[in-house]
């Protein structure tokens, strides 16, 4: 059962991902003990992971928004591999199962045929590709994450939880040095690792743990990532809206979007719909309901496309693999 002290600590963690259990406890109401018992029980389930990863501007990456048309009958195995490529996230299928959709991680120097088709096995299963740059993520980290599954938080603990994280600088971040890649590993498997654990698994000592988690999260090199199964929280269905908006309305648009509870992420992209919205719902009714009554009382938006997902694939870095997310293995 998924009750309301599991959505205070699931609000908390989207906050604030690596929030003590003491005080994760304090917001939920209920003991330490309690919260990190709730907490492993949705990790263990396959529905939660907390991840620490390196920021990709780090390496002067942008972020792709690729659409793959593919032959229905030969998807699969293409699926799959782009899947498990560590420069691919995001991913699922659409379009009844003939489009695959995913976000490609690479540098703007890149020509974009020869990245996309270094990710792609030569197949002729590929009809049609399209591509397009992310411009712009809106919404603030920790505000503007899914909370379709009933935020608990008013907005005065959210502020409180979210008011240590760094801000995000315009420079790129400074690179991590080699030898932080053992804190590294840990972290990209479980971003809740505590110092002793980590400090366990990379030979250092706790005080060199702290000041070097410190020193990576305050730089932005390091960032957490909430990967999240809606599916599991009783919301299964999945679109994305494709919007055609005025450049003078953009940003506008595009944090009303970010703002709404059914949308865990809305971005501007290149191309003739400038707005990509994610929307998770729990069902048609529920997906209409938002589309005649927040979309529809949003002023700016030209045209609009609907993409429905019909099958799951890869969050931020986490394979989903029976109602599961889960770590990707190596080919």
């Amino acid at each position: 059962m998924f009750d309301h002290v599991d959505r205070k600590i699931l609000r908390a963690l989207q906050c604030a991902p690596r929030l003590p259990f003491r005080r994760i406890g304090e917001v939920a109401g209920v003991s330490e003990q309690t919260a990190a018992r709730r907490y492993q029980a949705l990790r263990r389930s396959g529905t939660l992971r907390v991840l620490g990863l390196v920021n990709p501007r780090v390496y002067g990456s942008a972020q792709w928004v690729a659409r793959i048309r593919c032959r229905p009958d030969r998807v699969g195995p293409l699926a799959d591999a782009l899947a498990r490529h560590p420069d691919i996230a995001y991913a699922h299928l659409a379009s009844a199962g003939s489009e695959i959709f995913c976000v490609i991680r690479a540098p703007l120097d890149t020509e974009r045929d020869d990245f996309l088709f270094r990710q792609l096995p030569r197949s002729g299963s590929v009809l049609d590709v399209s591509i397009d740059l992310l411009l712009h993520e809106y919404g603030a980290p920790g505000t503007a994450e899914w909370t379709g599954y009933g935020d608990s938080l008013d907005a005065e603990q959210v502020r409180r939880l979210t008011a240590e994280r760094p801000s995000p600088t315009a420079a790129p971040p400074p690179a991590p040095t080699p030898e932080d890649a053992p804190l590294l590993d840990a972290l990209a498997q479980d971003g809740r690792a505590t110092h002793t654990r980590l400090a366990e698994l990379t030979g250092w000592s706790l005080s060199r743990v702290a000041r070097r988690l410190e020193s990576l999260e305050s730089s932005g090199t390091l960032e957490y990532e909430v990967e999240l199964l809606p599916e599991n929280l009783g919301h299964p269905l999945n679109a994305t809206l494709w919007l055609r908006v005025a450049p003078a309305l953009l940003e506008r648009v595009g944090e009303e979007f970010a703002d709404h509870e059914e949308v865990p992420f809305a971005g501007a992209v290149t191309g003739e719909y400038n707005v990509m919205v994610s929307v998770i719902t729990r069902d048609p009714d529920d997906f209409y309901r938002y589309l005649t009554t927040r979309v529809a009382a949003t002023p700016g938006i030209d045209a609009y496309s609907v993409s429905m997902r019909v099958r799951p694939l890869k969050k931020a870095v986490s394979l989903i693999s029976r109602g599961r997310l889960v770590p990707v293995t190596p080919l």
